[in-house]
Order: structure tokens, then C-alpha cells, then sequence
């Protein structure tokens, strides 16, 4: 099983579907939370915003039915969707489907992200606004530039869980024909049919992933509070 294994990852030189593989997984990750964090944050500003006029309780409303979208089906189901079908029919067509995973990580990332910051919005003294507005900002330069920034250090712990989570789920972009870290180490194995230790490989790998995350995170917290002393 392990000369086998072995054999498959170094002889065979399947390291290098194994880093290519990495590497996917990790731009998916990557690229869908930022794209996530994006629209989060417009969001969240568009939720939190006052609703005496019509436009941003318009707004508001729209939000709130592309956050139950996007959290009231599975990841999976919308990848499904946003390959086989919304692209066919768009009559759009691309050479692989990492461009379609990050759009979709990317928008399913932004209804969780929205939560999560409009909680840390709301976590901010409220005097911080009233003090932007007082010295003449405007309320999207007040939000922006004072309340978000202050937001984002409240809540960067659960923006790395978030990361984590959207780590552990590019598994299921193999559905479109992705080679990301789960389907490179998949491959190791199907000469043989034996999986047992490319999949052990597999778990190690996104654990050393996670802990590497978690670490980053905290380092960055520390630094955080290190700066408002």
C-alpha cells in the first residue's frame, strides 16, 4: 500500500497533479473570498443603511433575497447550475472551470460574508458615525473609511473561518472537471483502486492547511492589537 503509493507520487512523479492541484485549490479559496468579502461589505453597508427613502429599502429588500439564494442551497448544486446550465444557455464557453468555481465560491462566500459583517458593523460604537458625520464626511465616506476598517478587526477571526470553510469545500469543484487537491490525490489511486493512503495523504494535507490558516489569523489579531495600544 505505501510502496504503492510511493511509486504513484514520485516514481510516477504524480507530485507535480498534486502541487498543480494545490494550487487550484488554493486560487479558488483565495480569489472566492475576496470576491466574497467585496460584496459582503456593499451588503452589509446597503443593510445597515437608514430606510427613510425608497431606494435603499428597494435595496435592502434585493439583499436580503440574494443572501437566502445563496445560503438557502447547497455550493454544489449552485456550481452545477452555474456550469452546466447558466453558461450553455448564456452561450458562454471556457477552457476550464476554475474562472466558474471562483465566480461561484465568490458569490456564495459574499451572502455568509454580508452576515458576518453587518454583525461587525453593528458591533462598532455608534459614536464613530456620528463623529465621521460631524466633521463633514458623507455617509458612504464615513462607512468606508471609519466604521468598516473597525468592523474588519472584529470580526477577522470569523473571516478566517470563513476561509477555512471555502478551503475544505473547493473539494466538490471536481463536479465540473477541476483537477483541485482532491481529485489530484483521487488520481493517485485509481491505478490500483486502493485510495487508503492518498486519501490519509489528502486529510494531512488540508489539515496542515487549516492549522497554517488558523496561525495566520492569529498572528494578524495579535498585530492588530499590538497597533491600537
Amino acid at each position: 500500500m505505501w510502496n504503492e503509493f510511493i511509486k504513484q507520487f514520485i516514481t510516477l512523479k504524480g507530485y507535480e497533479n498534486v502541487v498543480n492541484g494545490l494550487w487550484i485549490t488554493v486560487q479558488i479559496a483565495v480569489f472566492g473570498l475576496l470576491i466574497g468579502i467585496l460584496i459582503g461589505t456593499l451588503i452589509a453597508v446597503v443593510r445597515v443603511m437608514p430606510k427613510y427613502k425608497r431606494l435603499p429599502r428597494i435595496l435592502d429588500k434585493i439583499c436580503v433575497c440574494y443572501i437566502e439564494l445563496f445560503r438557502g442551497t447547497p455550493m454544489v448544486v449552485q456550481l452545477l447550475i452555474g456550469y452546466w446550465v447558466l453558461l450553455p444557455a448564456l452561450g458562454i464557453t471556457v477552457d476550464s472551470g476554475v474562472p466558474v468555481a471562483i465566480v461561484v465560491f465568490g458569490l456564495n462566500s459574499g451572502a455568509y460574508v454580508s452576515e458576518i459583517m453587518r454583525g461587525g458593523i453593528q458591533s462598532v460604537d455608534p459614536g464613530q458615525m456620528e463623529a465621521g458625520r460631524a466633521l463633514g464626511l458623507t455617509y458612504a465616506t464615513t462607512m468606508l473609511k471609519i466604521v468598516v476598517p473597525q468592523a474588519i478587526k472584529n470580526i477577522l477571526p470569523t473571516l478566517g473561518n470563513e476561509f477555512i470553510v471555502l478551503i475544505k469545500e473547493t473539494s466538490i469543484v471536481s463536479f465540473i472537471a477541476v483537477t483541485d487537491l482532491y481529485k489530484s490525490f483521487k488520481q493517485l489511486g485509481d491505478p490500483t483502486y486502493d485510495y487508503t493512503m492518498p486519501y490519509l495523504m489528502l486529510a494531512l494535507t488540508y489539515l496542515v492547511m487549516v492549522l497554517l490558516i488558523s496561525w495566520g489569523v492569529r498572528v494578524l489579531e495579535a498585530k492588530m492589537k499590538k497597533s491600537e495600544r
